[in-house]
């Protein structure tokens, strides 16, 4: 991989790589764009098979970030780490206090959070080496568990799916088919169960299907099944790439909407779902509500300004939904139109950000007080 040749494709400003040979340290931080303010995202741990497919998941990652961000109203840019390493058995106190190191050096140009193979642990070594960390316990000021606010995100994103297909947003009317009810999907699904809806469930969990059957009285449908579903509305809630060439002719719904990253395998197939009149609420700007969340801890955190932030996700899609009419593009490229536009347009008043610590954090300090 010629690695000057790839981030000049992908529009990157800076690439760290980051070691330390003592602690067995072997991370990549990606910084995107930062035009609309430091470039937050979250902190990844995986067992790698090549540096190379590390550092296109890195790149890769922290490109989706500045699209979420700024599609969705927020004075952040695009960023992402990887720490290549088995999350079971290479995590230690130094190794993320080294990573901590690392970032703070950045003086705040990166911002970092909780993503896959990484939890709240680790995150307290890393806080302990720098402030450029969202997500964090409540006892520091953070904002806790992100999950009901991507579930409140996504249920927004479906009421406004729901007056685009059918001129209204009345959730219990409908049936949906829900895959995945794991920490999203289930709060997703306890929504919809208060609306009234139909809702059709499935999981490779055994244990969280049979709570949603008999607490929030769903029906429990096979792994593969779910694509045949007779319902208004598919939220896949789980593993991206679902919508492929495999099953995209067996979908019945009227509606895709959920909070899963990466739903579609392909782009084309997001103009497959255009051309067979599915309406799509593309993901990253529907599942932006766990990132709306964590950004209001560098203000000070406030769970009433967060849910009110998060409501916005109804209108953002709505938008997306507008300009792909005004400009006759699927929804997906509509969203990425919409985050582009705004770049573009903030760009000619913002330099790429640089550390304003009298800014950052104001309402937060390591012992929680406000």
């Amino acid at each position: 991989m010629n690695i000057f040749e790839t981030i000049d494709k992908t529009e990157h400003e800076q690439v760290v790589f980051c070691h330390n040979k003592d602690v067995g340290l072997k991370a990549i931080i990606a910084i995107h764009n930062t035009v609309l303010g430091p470039a937050l995202g979250g902190l990844r741990m995986w067992p790698y098979k090549t540096e190379q497919e590390a550092v296109k998941d890195v790149l890769r990652l922290s490109r989706g970030m500045t699209y979420k961000a700024s599609v969705s109203g927020l004075n952040l840019g695009g960023g992402k780490a990887i720490i290549i390493g088995d999350p079971k058995k290479d995590k230690s106190e130094e190794l993320f206090r080294a990573f901590g190191r690392f970032i703070n050096s950045l003086g705040g140009r990166y911002i970092t959070a909780e993503d896959v193979g990484i939890d709240v642990n680790d995150m307290e070594y890393v806080f302990q080496e720098t402030k450029n960390v969202v997500g964090v316990h409540q006892v520091h000021g953070g904002s806790g568990d992100p999950s009901p606010f991507t579930a409140y995100g996504t249920y927004q994103g479906i009421k406004a799916s729901l007056e685009k297909r059918y001129g209204n947003q009345n959730v219990g009317d409908y049936s949906f088919a829900v895959q995945g009810v794991g920490h999203v999907g289930l709060e997703l699904v306890k929504l919809l169960h208060k609306d009234g809806a139909k809702v059709f469930v499935t999981d490779i969990d055994k244990e969280a299907v049979q709570f949603c059957v008999d607490e929030l009285n769903c029906e429990a449908v096979g792994l593969d099944d779910i694509y045949d579903v007779q319902a208004n509305v598919y939220s896949p809630c789980a593993l991206g790439g679902t919508i492929n060439d495999d099953t995209i002719n067996r979908l019945n719904f009227d509606i895709v909407c959920g909070s899963a990253n990466n739903q579609l395998e392909e782009n084309h197939h997001g103009d497959e779902l255009e051309s067979k009149g599915i309406v799509y609420a593309p993901d990253y700007a529907v599942n932006a509500g766990g990132l709306m969340n964590v950004s209001i801890e560098l203000e000070g955190y406030n769970r009433e300004r967060a849910l009110r932030m998060t409501r916005n996700i109804y209108y953002n899609i709505k938008r997306i939904f507008d300009i792909a009419e005004r400009d006759g593009i699927p929804s997906w490229k509509a969203a990425d139109r919409m985050a582009e536009e705004r770049i573009e347009k903030m760009g000619r008043v913002k330099l790429p950000f640089m550390s304003q610590n009298h800014v950052q954090f104001s309402g937060r300090t390591k012992n929680g007080n406000q």
